[in-house]
């Protein structure tokens, strides 16, 4: 994806048009007013905003709205470089870096809301034991399965090794089934579960090797590049997946017209509304010889105050995000999302479907390379992306998919 289209589309979403949350819209300079940018989609999101604006109802949230994870970024960079930020944002994997060093997030680590945040969802969101981002969940993506397509061909699950995956793809395939799609807009869950697998046996990780200089990409990346481009060179999957984006992938899962695809919980409400009597579930992705089958995943993103807010506006923030944090919010947050929340004055009760994967999120057994990787993760996660598309056209080798990572690396 070319960096003109990215900010072509990104200047586009930081010019659409805001909905407000609460009792209505007011200006985004209004004293009552909190102006918030949110990549977690509207109709997930206005609930919670209702939720808050009932116990504040002196505040309005006017919340616009950006989808992740490309377009985010690009639309949240675009705003603060013009320094039309809003209030509140996400603070995500792949612009967390940019923000801290850039001095515009707000320090969050002695707020009171925070305390009942876990280390693991801290330290993704700071630096230098300083905190600046509070992510009150944590996800985990790996196969959504259709049980009724899978027992058409004797399977009662996903397969624990891709070997076996690839097998099942291809009598899917036989039965008339589209076996598997997996929306490479941006990294594939495939690939950061089994990048994952290998850094979580490694010590030093695979991420400090690569980083130090000890190792790079090239090294490291290949085999499970050349694994994953097997889904392609061998027809199981289309090359012309690289124009879906996940709610594509979604609605045709939702349809009955695929039988596995990559996902996490987020996807559960809206498929249950289209499709009530659907019957699917969760697993892990599958292991490449020698592993185990993991899970891409990391803390939530976290919301960060913009700091140059006005300390009006930041106080309102603030309150925001404390309500956020609360018993009554989380719940909220919950319902909507089906994120396996964190916070410890609340319980969750993740979704039957998506039960094989909540013991990960639990145990810390996820890995997302944006989160792992220690400078640059921008640019990286941006230069992942297309490659691997790339490389699923056939324009470019597994091999020249990692070697194009360590060069940016080196450039950056």
């Amino acid at each position: 994806m070319k960096r003109s289209r990215l900010m072509a589309a990104a200047l586009g979403a930081a010019l659409a048009v805001s909905a407000a949350a609460g009792c209505g819209s007011g200006a985004g300079n209004d004293a009552s007013t909190l102006t918030f940018l949110s990549w977690t989609g509207e109709e997930q999101m206005q609930p919670i905003l209702d939720a808050f604006h009932e116990a504040n109802p002196d505040i309005t949230v006017e919340a616009s709205y950006a989808p992740p994870v490309a377009e985010y970024i690009q639309t949240l960079q675009t705003r603060v470089l013009s320094g039309t930020a809003p209030d509140v944002f996400m603070i995500a994997a792949e612009n967390k870096t940019s923000l801290i060093e850039g001095g515009h997030v707000v320090d969050l680590t002695n707020e009171p809301f925070m305390d009942k945040i876990p280390d693991f969802n801290k330290e993704t969101y700071g630096r230098d034991g300083r905190v600046y981002g509070m992510s009150v969940s944590s996800w985990a993506a790996g196969y959504l399965y259709n049980k009724d397509l899978l027992a058409q061909v004797g399977y009662d699950s996903v397969p624990e090794s891709w070997d076996e995956f690839l097998v099942m793809c291809e009598e899917l395939q036989a039965a008339g089934v589209t076996p598997f799609l997996e929306s490479v807009d941006q990294m594939p869950t495939t690939v950061s579960a089994w990048i994952g697998a290998k850094s979580y046996e490694m010590e030093p990780t695979l991420d400090e090797l690569i980083f130090s200089g000890e190792s790079t990409f090239e090294e490291q990346w290949t085999p499970a590049l050349e694994e994953y481009n097997r889904l392609f060179t061998e027809g199981i999957v289309a090359k012309d997946v690289v124009g879906l984006d996940g709610d594509m992938v979604r609605d045709e899962f939702a349809n009955g017209r695929v039988a596995v695809i990559n996902a996490g919980p987020w996807v559960i409400n809206a498929i249950r509304e289209a499709s009530p009597d659907l019957e699917f579930e969760f697993a892990p992705v599958p292991a490449l010889p020698d592993g185990t089958p993991f899970q891409a995943g990391a803390a939530t993103p976290g919301y960060a105050i913009n700091s140059q807010a006005s300390e009006e506006k930041q106080a309102m923030a603030k309150k925001f995000l404390d309500f956020l944090a609360s018993p009554e919010g989380v719940a909220v947050f919950e319902e909507q999302t089906n994120d396996v929340t964190v916070t410890s004055d609340f319980e969750p009760t993740p979704d039957p479907a998506f039960e094989p994967l909540a013991a990960a999120i639990r145990e810390g057994r996820l890995y997302l390379p944006m989160i792992s990787w220690q400078r640059s993760e921008d640019v990286l996660n941006v230069e992942a992306v297309a490659q691997i598309q790339r490389m699923i056209q056939g324009q470019v080798d597994p091999a020249g998919v990692a070697t194009a990572l360590d060069t940016k690396l080196a450039s950056s």
